[in-house]
């Protein structure tokens, strides 16, 4: 039974069972006080139960096919007009399924339920829409990056051919530079895929213990720059990937690096708890950032001020990592521009449940920067 055919019988079954009770209480309070046979007092009548039975039943029998009648005709109309939204929702399903992604309900009439309805599945299709945007542009943008050094592979391997060199070494070198950027590009990739799908086990990882290594990692890098790293670490356990949240805050310190100023930048990290979040702070000098830029930071191969490809400009995917890991862990990403040149990125992620605040943190022990 389709949903309109089961209103109307509800309509109706609700009608029978009106009526059926209404000659219920003439039965009970009226006509079982009534004798069950006439009398005669004087010069005045009173019929019975029988004479008032003859006289009732059939004009209550005809009065009630009529209300079941009419409960049926108007139920179904009824029934049909509170279910239309619901037609226009299917309707809309069935354009997005055949991929049109730009189909809207935007109800605006009808049961307040039924907007509702329609409003979150609205929203719904405008992420949806935005996802496979964005999905298509990564896709696209992933397989131009992964020609790029298979090309390169290529023209090697062919100027090698026609031309064989007469020292090998070099072209090893050359094709071993290419190989490890491919690796690091297909790594990155699956560590992407691996976050947005949530293919991890959660567990608590103290954030301040990360954040050292990943300075211990990068240290040299920053120094050979003279670029200097001050700290202000609090204990921090957050409920997470262990691996996933070690290459998110690598990533924000190789980016500050790469994209610091060439002499004398500097690098700011703090990490501190702030009611049940656990906030992560990196700041860095360097190049002024335009604000309309910010928003793109995040997006897979971007690469920020620094368009060319070089040694340092990496694949574009370290932010696009860091908020996609973030995301996965239920926190909130936050980056913005410093006045004076550089940037000021915020993660916000849940604090551990099981943690409890200790006093014991680990002291800054790296170079403080110079005044600004």
């Amino acid at each position: 039974m389709s949903a309109r055919l089961r209103l109307t019988a509800s309509y109706v079954g609700l009608v029978l069972a009106a009526s059926l009770l209404m000659l219920a209480v003439v039965w009970v309070f009226l006509l079982r006080y009534v004798p069950a046979r006439a009398m005669l007092h004087g010069d005045e009548f009173f019929p019975g139960q029988r004479d008032l039975l003859r006289a009732f039943v059939p004009p209550a029998m005809w009065a009630l096919a009529v209300m079941l009648l009419i409960g049926s005709v108007g139920g179904w109309i009824l029934a049909g007009k509170m279910l239309a939204p619901l037609a226009r929702v299917t309707a809309v399903t069935r354009r997005v399924a055949d991929g049109e992604l730009t189909a809207r309900i935007a109800l605006e009439d009808g049961a307040e339920e039924f907007r509702e309805l329609a409003a979150a599945f609205d929203a719904m299709l405008d992420e949806l829409e935005q996802h496979v945007a964005s999905q298509e542009r990564f896709a696209a943008n992933a397989s131009h990056e992964l020609r790029t050094p298979l090309a390169i592979t290529q023209a090697m391997l062919d100027v090698a051919r026609r031309e064989p060199p007469e020292d090998a070494s070099e072209l090893v070198e050359r094709l071993w530079g290419v190989n490890v950027r491919a690796i690091e590009l297909i790594e990155s990739l699956l560590l992407l895929s691996r976050s947005e799908h949530r293919l991890f086990e959660r567990e608590g990882v103290d954030l301040s213990l990360l954040v050292e290594e990943a300075i211990e990692t990068h240290l040299p890098r920053a120094e050979s720059r003279g670029i200097a790293i001050e700290t202000e670490l609090d204990a921090a356990v957050v409920e997470g990937s262990e691996t996933l949240l070690l290459q998110l805050v690598s990533n924000l310190v190789l980016n500050a690096i790469v994209h610091n100023a060439a002499e004398g930048g500097w690098i700011s990290i703090a990490l501190a708890s702030v009611g049940d979040r656990v906030r992560l702070s990196v700041e860095n000098t360097g190049s002024t950032v335009p604000a309309e830029l910010i928003p793109t930071l995040t997006e897979p191969f971007q690469r920020g001020a620094q368009r060319a490809r070089g040694d340092d400009s990496g694949a574009g995917l370290g932010l696009a990592i860091v908020s996609s890991v973030t995301r996965a862990h239920g926190g909130e990403l936050t980056l913005d521009a410093r006045p004076s040149g550089g940037l000021r990125v915020r993660v916000e992620l849940p604090l551990f449940r099981g943690h409890h605040d200790t006093d014991d943190a680990p002291a800054s022990r790296w170079a403080s920067p110079p005044s600004a």
